[in-house]
């Protein structure tokens, strides 16, 4: 088997905070990254490096989120953006973006904001609620201009973050955020000191596309962009595993088996700077896969490839069966593989 894991956020903490990375076992991926063939390259969101591993390149995530959360055909028709509902804060006279992860929202909220705008703003296209969390717009006419994917802006500020301040999708968004601010279902929340829905944001638009030559034969992952990829290519998309002894027992382990899991769990705690749930998330990634990992390189699996989105630039590691005799190379711990990291990044260095 050829296995590829996308690791978004692998190494994230500042390299000094002892209470995150001080002392975090990490012996299987540890191992691992000692014998591998390693790359850094210019940092990338995860959204764009998952596109990557299909082919595509300004990849429309609307379309493909949505067909990953739906299946239905309907996607195929039109031009659609994700239309997140997040909430914009002031913080130090700078706008802060947090979208629905960080805040309670239940769908029937969720269904009566997007009603009120489609009522609103039916000139503009149609929203659509898929979750409470992730809200669609089919648009009437294309737009071409486009934002940054949510996960490069959740907690941060906008300021740099708008192409084009006089565009359509700007000006859209300024006309919603005047609507919301008085709707009822924000008046509410703001009575009980939840904070309001008071914007969306807008991005990955366009059609749906094709992909005609997948690089995989199965895509393992629970989160809907990547099913939505993987359906476009034709190829299975099955719920990601729990550990690498669950996807070896369901998997084909003839030499076209071609497989990328997508593991996103440490995404999350780092959207919202929870350092005690990263470091439990990647200590269950460690013994779920790195651990296990280390023991069945050139048996079960001939190939590993380990591609991590982070703040230090996406990183490569790359093994093969013959590198697990690789004695001479001795493992670093993870906090002095950030401390490297952090050193190359502000030499300007990508090695």
């Amino acid at each position: 088997m050829r296995l590829t894991l996308l690791v978004p956020e692998l190494i994230w903490p500042e390299p000094n905070d002892q209470l995150t990375l001080g002392k975090l076992a990490a012996p299987g991926f540890e191992w691992l990254t000692a014998h591998a063939e390693f790359s850094r390259q210019p940092r990338k969101a995860f959204e764009d490096t998952l596109a990557d591993c299909f082919g595509l390149a300004d990849a429309p995530f609307g379309p493909l989120r949505l067909l990953g959360e739906t299946g239905k055909g309907e996607v195929e028709d039109g031009h659609w953006l994700c239309a997140d509902p997040v909430h914009l804060r002031f913080h130090h006279e700078r706008i802060v973006l947090a979208d629905a992860g960080a805040f309670d929202l239940d769908v029937d909220e969720a269904h009566a904001i997007t009603a009120a705008l489609n009522s609103e703003f039916a000139d503009i296209g149609r929203f659509h609620v898929a979750t409470a969390r992730r809200w669609y717009l089919q648009l009437n006419s294309t737009v071409n201009e486009k934002f940054a994917p949510i996960s490069t802006i959740a907690g941060r500020r906008l300021d740099s973050d708008l192409t084009d301040k006089n565009g359509p999708l700007n000006r859209w968004l300024n006309e919603v955020q005047m609507f919301l601010h008085g709707h009822p279902v924000n008046a509410r929340r703001q009575a009980e000191g939840k904070p309001a829905v008071n914007s969306v944001w807008l991005w990955g638009g366009g059609p749906l596309p094709e992909i005609s030559s997948p690089n995989f034969s199965t895509v393992c992952s629970d989160n809907p962009l990547a099913i939505g990829l993987a359906l476009t290519a034709g190829i299975e998309a099955p719920p990601c595993p729990a550990s690498l002894s669950a996807l070896l027992a369901d998997a084909d382990a003839g030499p076209n088996d071609n497989q990328l899991v997508v593991l996103d769990s440490l995404l999350p705690p780092v959207l919202y700077e929870n350092s005690e749930d990263w470091r439990n998330t990647f200590a269950a990634l460690e013994s779920n896969w790195f651990v296990p990992l280390r023991a069945a390189l050139g048996s079960k699996v001939d190939t590993l490839t380990i591609v991590a989105p982070t703040i230090y630039g996406q990183l490569t590691w790359t093994l093969r069966g013959k590198d697990r005799w690789k004695f001479w190379r001795k493992s670093h711990p993870l906090q002095s593989m950030a401390k490297a990291l952090a050193e190359k990044q502000a030499e300007g260095t990508t090695s």
